[in-house]
């Protein structure tokens, strides 16, 4: 009988799952005692039908290869190669060009399955009469016997010479240890090695397929090929192995502190965030009883100022009403018998309520109170918080105006001025957004507009920003809320553009010109001798330095208009001479 009908045999009985079974005898892809187990060249054993039904991950070819004849087609059929992934660790394993059943037999694996069947079915069927219970088996031809064809076996010649174990023998020795035999000669043990062919034979090969190779026993050349494994694992793989199996160690201690800091740092985030919401709600309460005082405080005010008001009304209606009686229907003797006390109350009514105190007061409709999101606000239970509530009201008549664009500018120029908006007890304003506008308009000229420009600075102050096209005086507006503030609309004067020296500053028109006697300067003095030029300390010199084109003695200044000169009067001061 064939190694593969050995196979089939031991494991016909063993269709059942391997939960119970050995883990060694056992398939990892169809659960099941190995059929036929094949060995990938990542040194994983599966059944070679469950190799089959792995999908090709790659198809290349393993030569050159244009192929002109049949040959040459199967020759370059051969060549191609074929790899599949593995089930379990999922590398990449090529096949032999015959396929799958050219892959090496995993003959441990034989030995595991044979041992399982012997071990867990019980009694076994003979495998030559098929009847009656096996207790024996012929390690030769790998066969179960009976009792009856166990004496038969030893009767033949050409058996009788074979080795046979009890079963009970087997089981007591632990491990049952199959011989390998040749897939072309039943019955034949591999005994020898073909170097030529780097494999083990049987007898029969050896004679007949390797008689002009060189075969040895296979006990003879163990040695050297076991050496070359032995080295592999001992000297190289086992220390490689203990150091990927200490940083394995350490990846999963890692992996556990990682996951304890993890789970840690999620509690103090959890912890956290349970405060900080606590905090907010906190400080949202807080500016909620904020809000309400001053909701409280304003309405109070506004009662009190509406019951003012109403009492006032009531006093002026019903004054004015007495009086439209008394002169509609009384006569003369009764508006002069009443008209003392009718005065009186008129005049006193007259003099407590002004309309500029109507106007001056001005209600509070909670416009000053807003709510900043982003401001910074007190620390509640350790947590910074932000959002403040801003309660002040803007008082027009409390705003003030800096810098000098708001009076004096020059044509031409860019000027500013900067409004700081003040609530009531002039205490500037923290915050912007107010309404601001801003008018500059000639006050001859009425179609004469200068556009302004409003920079909120958030922080209750406005830079303000304009240039003027013309000369002349101009009113500017400024309003807040619709309101002026206070001086408003204010006085601007715009100056003409500023005119340059064309002249130089010297102290002699004479000396500056390099003693040309032609050289002219802005004052009407002379040089003695008959130079046009003016000299030193001559009459109508300034007598210090001055510009020749004007006559000006500021160096920093603006040249006077045409026509107009400064001369020295009879008592040494500067003065305009017209030409």
């Amino acid at each position: 009988m064939s190694e593969e009908k050995e196979q089939l045999a031991t494991a016909s009985g063993s269709e059942r799952g391997g939960a119970s079974a050995n883990p060694g005898a056992v398939c990892s892809v169809c659960k099941r005692l190995y059929r036929e187990p094949k060995i990938l060249p990542c040194l994983h054993t599966f059944c070679l039908d469950c190799i089959r039904q792995l999908e090709p991950f790659s198809v290349g070819a393993r030569g050159d290869g244009g192929a002109t004849t049949n040959e040459e087609a199967k020759a370059n059929a051969a060549r191609v190669r074929v790899t599949v992934l593995c089930p379990d660790c999922d590398s990449e394993a090529g096949l032999p060009p015959s396929g799958p059943s050219g892959l090496s037999t995993d003959h441990l694996a034989l030995d595991e399955v044979f041992a399982e069947t012997l071990l867990s079915d019980g009694p076994l069927g003979c495998d030559l009469c098929g009847e009656g219970g096996a207790g024996s088996r012929c390690r030769v031809c790998c066969v179960n016997l009976c009792e009856f064809c166990l004496q038969a076996h030893r009767r033949q010649t050409r058996t009788a010479s074979h080795s046979i174990q009890r079963f009970e023998d087997l089981k007591s020795q632990g491990r049952l240890c199959r011989p390998v035999l040749c897939a072309l000669h039943p019955g034949q043990e591999l005994r020898l090695f073909c170097k030529p062919c780097d494999a083990p034979v049987c007898l029969e090969c050896a004679a007949s397929l390797h008689s002009e190779h060189r075969c040895c026993p296979a006990h003879e050349v163990i040695g050297c090929h076991g050496d070359r494994i032995r080295t592999l694992v001992t000297v190289r793989l086992r220390p490689h192995l203990q150091r990927l199996e200490q940083t394995l160690q350490k990846v999963e201690v890692s992996q556990e502190a990682l996951q304890t800091r993890v789970e840690a740092t999620a509690n103090e985030v959890r912890t956290f965030a349970r405060g900080y919401a606590s905090a907010v709600e906190a400080h949202c309460l807080a500016l909620l009883r904020r809000l309400e005082e001053l909701h409280l405080q304003r309405r109070n005010q506004l009662h009190v100022q509406r019951a003012q008001l109403q009492q006032a009304l009531s006093d002026v209606r019903g004054s004015v009403d007495f009086a439209d009686r008394l002169l509609r229907c009384g006569s003369d003797a009764k508006i002069l018998s009443a008209k003392g006390v009718t005065l009186r109350r008129l005049s006193s009514l007259v003099e407590s309520s002004s309309d500029d105190q109507l106007a001056a007061l001005i209600p509070d409709d909670g416009a000053g109170i807003r709510f900043d999101p982003r401001g910074p606000a007190r620390e509640v239970s350790g947590y910074p918080m932000v959002g403040v509530i801003h309660f002040k009201a803007l008082d027009p008549s409390k705003c003030t105006i800096d810098g000098e664009g708001l009076q004096q500018a020059n044509e031409g120029q860019r000027a500013h001025f900067t409004l700081v908006c003040r609530d009531s007890a002039e205490d500037q304003m923290a915050h912007g957004g107010d309404h601001v506008l801003v008018s500059i308009i000639h006050r001859e000229k009425k179609n004469c507009v200068v556009e302004s420009t409003v920079v909120d600075n958030n922080d209750g102050s406005y830079e303000v920003s304009y240039t003027p096209d013309e000369a002349g005086i101009y009113s500017v507006w400024v309003c807040v809320k619709a309101q002026h503030v206070k001086g408003s609309p204010f006085v601007l004067i715009v100056k003409k553009k500023l005119r340059h020296h064309a002249g130089v500053f010297h102290c002699c028109s004479f000396c500056s010109s390099g003693g040309a006697k032609e050289a002219r300067c802005g004052c009407p003095g002379t040089m003695p001798g008959g130079f046009q030029g003016c000299g030193h300390s001559h009459k109508g010199h300034p007598g210090k330095p001055h510009w020749s084109c004007c006559g000006s003695t500021a160096e920093k200044s603006e040249c006077l208009p045409a026509g107009v000169i400064r001369a020295v009067s009879a008592g040494k001061h500067l003065r305009a001479v017209e030409l």
